[in-house]
Formats: structure tokens, sequence, C-alpha cells
């Protein structure tokens, strides 16, 4: 196997243009995942063996029961022994685990020594309030520093943590609560968002009701202090977080539990096509060695740098590369907890400066959004420590690949542009600069990391040919992958291996070109069927951005008795531009030219903003709820409620012209 230590050096890796065609790193890589792929047993067990284990493995992997694999069977550890304690007798103790920026302006930093600290305190008050392992526990708090304290803590003493993102209503908090069992549940009074509170605490004594009411029964709801605003109290059931840790001392030790490789770490609930969310389950060995090691390959980590994912621990992104990722190497991570673009559009970019952030990893979304404020904004600042960009989320079309490059990177920065979901665990397809950098395309994902094999299918099953579209499907088992959907093996079954019998079937469609490039198109059920023919969402927004004037857009389909589906658009103008009936016509023609005149859409809508959750993805499911004239579903995610309303009235006037 080829040492990972040969990798390219930090000015090999600057000096490569995005476009260059033969690099000399590039078939290296391809060798490295082709040996991956030839004894896979014995490459994850070199892999798992660079961590610490209270006992090792007796099988890598227990494929007797498909798809129910387990990974590292009959292993044991605690993903503390390598996050923290592994730490302590060397120089990594004393190094900045966070950096934590409130939105107020707050700032708070926090070394491994000090994260150690913390997490035992808290693990041996868990304790005493009687929580044991295998028990649940649900954590709803925003983004500040005791969110990883807390997702530490429990796994420390062998519980199962459940982090119900912040911005979920106290319905959705009260669903997530009956379903893993809860009866502990962490939160926080308030916290900052756009310069307002937003009462956590409030939210969280209404989701308690609600679950009690479903059948739930919480004993203990453990309060952060970080607003210090007046909060209703339930004597007997609430302690304040500070109160509880401040009775231990600074040396308080807690041994980590040892915890069998396919138990589970933590359940995350993600959401399904029937509505009800589904509690992805994590295992303890596998999404360990698999983070461990795809977070070295995606940002090739090393000593000095400091890492910033712009995301929300409440999502998998967060999971992994805010937390996990970044602990199990001895990595520095920056943590930010309010809106992006607030005070003003620069504040990522005054975060990059005042920390010298080297990797930069984010949504294609949020950079749309960035990108709209105009380029001044990011020239302003200093951002020559970044050496590594990246994105998550959805695909990146290439006109905002190549801003984020050469605006943002200055050129001289690789984009890691990753697909991955929250059932992967981490990146499965992605430019690697840990191992090797391949020639980057822009809008592509590259090639699927070591020990990852992806394909394209069609409608039967069979190999599509180079260029053409399909449905990707991972064709191996692989140690980062869910363990199964919490408390219901049959829908983890039918969701994921039942379209492609041996297949996982994540429900993304594809392309592979001819040089076996892998292209993401979003999400198979957001694709269009237009009059018979298939046209990805993901590409008419490709072809609306690509003009001048916009600076985002968001395509669904709609009912038509002919067509079957019509395009309905809706478009973001960036500053200086105006609606017109001239622009709408150059845009339809952008779309006939490019793809064709079966995909000209039935309308473009001009908004000023877009429905987005509070992590910044589009809520297409909102502009199909009000075009098609179904009530809104669930919105407690919605960043802005008034995006909705202009979004109505933008529909109304579009179908009172059209009688």
């Amino acid at each position: 196997m080829e040492s990972l230590s040969e990798s390219p050096s930090k000015q090999e890796i600057e000096l490569l243009p995005y476009g260059e065609k033969y690099h000399p790193y590039h078939n290296k890589y391809v060798d490295f995942w082709r040996q991956s792929l030839a004894d896979p047993m014995r490459f994850w067990d070199e892999r798992a063996r660079e961590l610490v284990w209270y006992r090792t493995w007796d099988r890598v992997l227990d494929d007797s029961n498909p798809p129910f694999y387990r990974w590292f069977v009959g292993g044991e550890t605690n993903v503390n022994l390598n996050a923290l304690d592994r730490w302590m007798n060397t120089h990594v103790a004393n190094k900045v685990a966070y950096y934590w920026e409130g939105e107020d302006g707050t700032t708070r930093v926090l070394s491994y020594r000090d994260l150690f600290r913390e997490v035992n305190k808290f693990a041996r008050a868990l304790q005493d309030l009687g929580v044991k392992p295998n028990d649940t526990v649900t954590i709803y708090l925003p983004m500040i520093p005791e969110l990883p304290i807390s997702m530490l803590a429990v796994t420390r003493i062998g519980g199962i943590h459940s982090v119900v993102f912040s911005g979920f209503s106290p319905s959705a908090l009260a669903d997530r609560i009956v379903d893993a069992k809860s009866r502990v549940l962490i939160t926080a009074d308030g916290y900052w968002r756009k310069g307002k509170v937003v009462e956590l605490k409030k939210n969280a004594d209404e989701g308690v009701r609600l679950a009690e009411e479903r059948g739930a029964k919480v004993d203990k709801v453990i309060v952060v202090r970080r607003l210090g605003n007046q909060v209703a109290w339930n004597e007997g059931r609430d302690v304040w977080y500070h109160e509880l840790v401040s009775k231990y001392p600074e040396n308080t030790y807690v041994k980590p539990v040892p915890r069998k490789a396919d138990d589970v770490l933590f359940i995350l609930y993600t959401s399904g096509t029937t509505g009800k969310p589904k509690g992805i389950m994590h295992s303890v060995g596998g999404y360990m060695v698999y983070v461990y090691n795809v977070f070295k390959w995606n940002w090739d980590i090393r000593p000095e740098d400091v890492h910033w994912t712009m995301a929300d621990v409440g999502w998998i992104t967060g999971h992994t590369y805010i937390v996990y990722g970044p602990l199990l190497n001895g990595a520095t991570e920056v943590m930010y907890e309010g809106a992006i673009d607030y005070p003003q559009p620069d504040r990522p970019w005054q975060i990059v400066e005042r920390y010298g952030v080297t990797i930069f990893y984010t949504s294609p979304t949020a950079l749309r959004m960035l990108r709209q404020y105009g380029d001044e904004w990011v020239k302003k600042h200093d951002l020559s420590t970044l050496r590594i960009l990246g994105t998550v989320g959805e695909p990146i079309n290439p006109d905002v690949w190549k801003w984020y490059f050469e605006v943002v990177g200055r050129g001289k920065c690789p984009i890691v542009d990753t697909w991955w979901m929250t059932e992967t665990g981490a990146a499965m397809i992605a430019p690697a600069p840990g191992i090797s950098l391949v020639q980057l395309k822009p809008g592509s994902a590259t090639f699927p990391m070591p020990g990852i094999e992806a394909d394209v299918l069609d409608e039967s099953g069979k190999p599509t040919p180079p260029g053409v579209k399909g449905y990707l499907v991972i064709k191996r088992p692989w140690p980062g992958m869910l363990l199964g959907v919490w408390g219901d093996p049959e829908r983890y079954v039918k969701t994921y291996w039942s379209r492609f019998p041996g297949y996982f079937y994540p429900g993304d469609y594809a392309v592979k070109d001819e040089e076996g490039y892998f292209w993401l198109l979003g999400r198979a059920d957001e694709v269009l069927k237009v009059a018979g023919h298939r046209i990805g969402t993901a590409e008419l927004e490709d072809t609306l951005i690509k003009h001048p004037a916009v600076a985002e857009a968001a395509v669904i389909g709609v009912p038509d008795p002919i067509k079957g589906e019509v395009p309905v658009a809706a478009v973001v103008l960036k500053a200086g531009y105006r609606p017109s009936e001239d622009l709408k016509k150059e845009l339809i023609d952008m779309i006939r030219t490019n793809i064709g005149p079966i995909a000209t859409p039935q309308a473009i809508l001009f908004v000023s903003k877009l429905p987005k959750t509070r992590s910044g993805k589009i809520m297409r499911r909102l502009l199909k709820d009000i075009m098609e004239g179904r009530p809104l579903g669930d919105t407690t995610t919605l960043e802005d409620p008034t995006a909705v309303d202009e979004l109505k009235r933008a529909w109304d006037e579009f179908k009172s012209q059209m009688r």
C-alpha cells in the first residue's frame, strides 16, 4: 500500500491550476484508490490500527446478514479515547481545540486540555443524574462550546446522543424525544440570531410538554446559560448546567466506558419522503475509523491548520467536520454561533482573517448568497492563510465554483467538492489532497474516496455509458455507513437497499464522464419528467445562475395536464439588477438554448429571497406546496418566513395574469 506520507507539498498544491490537464499526482490517487479496493479488509484494518482500542477486533467486517453490515466486530473502544484522552500527554493538549465566536462578538478559546476537563466534569454530572450506558440523551443546543462538550460527555459514559437542531420547533423536538426514548434533555436559555434573541428554553419546555403528552417521560432538563435572559423554571426537573458542573473539581476524571465497535454511537434524525424523520444510527467503531481517515484525506490536515466548517452541529456535517473529525485528528476548529451575513455580508471573511483559517468548508447555497453581495466584501479582507476550500450539501454549479476559486481562494486553493449524506457518515466522493490531488473540474466531486466503489445505473440497474445520467449507487459496504434506522429495520432495507438489490441507493442522480469523474445532479426526486424527458432541477438552476444578473435560483416541477410536469423557477437577482420582461425572456432563452425547448419554464418568479433553512438549504418542498395549492408542511427550520409570503404573492400574481 502506498504511503500517505508521499502527498504533494503545500507549495505543489498551491500552484495547481484547477484546469490543468495532466498533473503528476492525478494518477497517484487513482492508483491508491484501486489498491484500497483490491484488498479492502487489509486496507481498513491498517487504517483502524492508527487509533486506540481497548480490544482489537476479531473480524474487520461481518457481512453474514446483509444489508446489516457490522464493522470491527469484537473490537472495543470509546471515541473519547481518540478524540481527547490520547492527546493529554502530547503537545496537542495545549493546542487550541475550538475558537468560538458568538454572533454578538463574544469569544471563547478552548484548548484540548480545557475540553478534556469540561467533558469529564459534565460526564460525572450525567452519571450522578443517573444516565447509564445505552441511555439516549437529547441535545437541543445552539452553536456554543457546550454542544460538543455535551456530545463527548454522553459518549464518554457509554450513552447515545441525539442532537436536535436548535432551529427545530417544539413539536419536532417532541417527536425526536419520544422516538429516541430520552429521559434527559440538554438545552440553553437562548441564543442570538440576526441580532434577535431566540428563546430556546421556552421552545424546549413546550417540546417536553408535547413529548410527555405523547408518552415520554423527561426526568431532567439541563440548561446552559448563554444569554442570562429570564426563563421559566420547573423545580425538581430543571437544573443549570453551570451549577451542575461547578460541584466537581478541575481534576475530575471519568474513565471512558468500553463500547463495542458495533454499538450505537449516536442517532441523528433526517427527513424522508414519508414525512416522518428517520433516526439514522451510526456505530462507535466504524464511524470513528471512517471519519478519522476521511477528515485527514479531505483536508491534508497539518498541525498548523485552522479548520472552519461553516455549518451547524445539528446536522451531520457538524457532527463529522466540526466535532469528531477535527478532534480525532488533533486539529483546531472554528465555531460560529450566528447568521453568516450579520451584521454585514463580510462576517465569514472577518472570521477567516481573525483566526487565520486555512481550510474553509461551506455550502454552495451560502456561497451564492455571499456572492450576490459583491466581490468587494471578500476583497477587503486578508484571506492569504486559506489553502484549501470545500463545499458540501448540494451540487455546486461551475459558475459559483469558479467564483469561489478565483475570488475567495485567490486562484491558489484547490476546492474539495464533497458528496455525502447523513447516512454515509462522511464524504464518499470528493478530492483527497491528503493523499494526492487529482485534476479538478469545476462542478465535479471527482472520484470516490479510498475504499469506496460507486457507479451510475440506469432504470434497469445496468451501468450507464459515459455522459448518460442515472442513479448513483455504492457497490460495497464501508465503515462509516449507518447501522440502520432507529427502531425501524424494515424502513432501512426498503429505503436504501431495495431499489437496486445488493447496492446502497442514496437517492441521488449523477453522471460519470469519460474519465470516470462523478457529477452529482441533485436528488432523484428533484428530477422533473417533462413530456417523458428527465430534466434535473440542478441543471436548470445552473443554467439560470450563469446569467450575470442572477444570484440564486430554485426550480421545481408543477403538474401539467399535458406534459406531466413543467418547470417553475424562483430567481433572486444580484444588486443593481431589476426584474423586467426583457430579463425574463433572456433567462428563458438561455434555458432553451442550453438545455432545449422541452425545459422552458412555465414561469420565472423574481423574488428578493428564497425560502431556506437556517443551515442555508433551499426548501424546495415549500415552493411545491405553494405552487400546488397545498397547506404548507413543517416550516420550523425556515430562516425567514417573509420569503414564503413574498413567493406566494409572486405566484398569485402570475396566476392572475394567466387567467
